[in-house]
């Protein structure tokens, strides 16, 4: 994958791209809260070369750090410039956990640009899904995590998210370049601007829901319950899969996104 940077209002945001000719169509992979582009490796070794990949490291996170002024609405702008960047006109969006958040503000930010949105083991954008109490406890992660100590921190969140050998080393890589103040300031700011920016939003591209059957973060699971009852977006179970999801199951979530990616295409009267 070729390896780019560019230059945003809090800092310098690297991303990576994987070209497969021309006209091929574009996914772009946003990663969740302490974690990185790396977190979807599975899923390049499966699309390289048949579609044109973006990733990226979401302000804050990987690379892209220090960043200043973190906001989901800076994310989706500096996705957008992203990806006139590289002369993409649409793309299918894949927002993993947090990952959701910047692809759902892009999408209402500018959705002539989106061709269809898989939100993996992600909560949707809505007022009317949040009571009081559960944006209460949102908050409470972050100060609750100080309480940890370092190593028991990491593991704790590395097995909470993972059912395999695979994605609890994944997890574990991912949180190891990270100091505990790092993945506390990650935490905080990235449900605080949840809390701060949730507001409804209305898609009229296709959206599919893949969750975990085994995720049992939060309320995610209820939330994409809720999500899929409110909206008719389809929901499919990951089997055998906690919250890391595409790092338990790759097969099947590099299956569905595929079938998802298909279905647009004839849809779009694409061959």
């Amino acid at each position: 994958m070729e390896h780019k940077q560019m230059t945003a209002s809090g800092g310098i945001v690297y991303y990576w791209v994987d070209r497969a000719g021309m006209n091929s169509d574009c996914i772009v992979f946003t990663h969740g809260v302490t974690a990185d582009h790396t977190m979807f490796e599975k899923q390049v070794r499966f699309f390289s070369g048949k579609y044109t990949l973006i990733l990226w490291d979401v302000p804050l996170h990987g690379l892209s750090r220090p960043y200043h002024g973190f906001s989901y609405r800076d994310t989706a702008d500096i996705l957008y410039s992203i990806l006139r960047k590289e002369k993409i006109e649409k793309a299918v969006l894949v927002g993993m956990s947090m990952g959701g958040y910047p692809s759902q503000h892009f999408g209402a930010l500018y959705p002539e640009m989106v061709s269809g949105l898989v939100a993996l083991d992600t909560t949707p954008l809505g007022v009317r899904y949040y009571s009081k109490s559960d944006l209460w406890w949102l908050r409470q992660a972050a100060p609750m995590a100080k309480w940890f100590p370092d190593e028991i921190l990491r593991k704790s969140m590395a097995w909470s998210v993972s059912q395999t050998k695979y994605a609890y080393q994944k997890m574990m890589a991912m949180l190891k370049p990270l100091s505990k103040a790092d993945i506390i300031e990650q935490m905080e700011i990235a449900y605080t601007y949840f809390t701060l920016e949730n507001k409804d939003v209305s898609f009229k591209f296709p959206v599919l829901i893949l969750v975990g059957e085994k995720d049992s973060t939060g309320k995610v699971k209820a939330y994409c319950k809720a999500w899929a009852e409110q909206t008719g977006y389809p929901l499919h179970f990951i089997k055998g899969a906690k919250h890391f999801a595409n790092g338990d199951n790759p097969e099947q979530v590099n299956r569905e996104i595929d079938s998802f990616v298909n279905r647009l295409r004839k849809e779009e009267g694409k061959s």
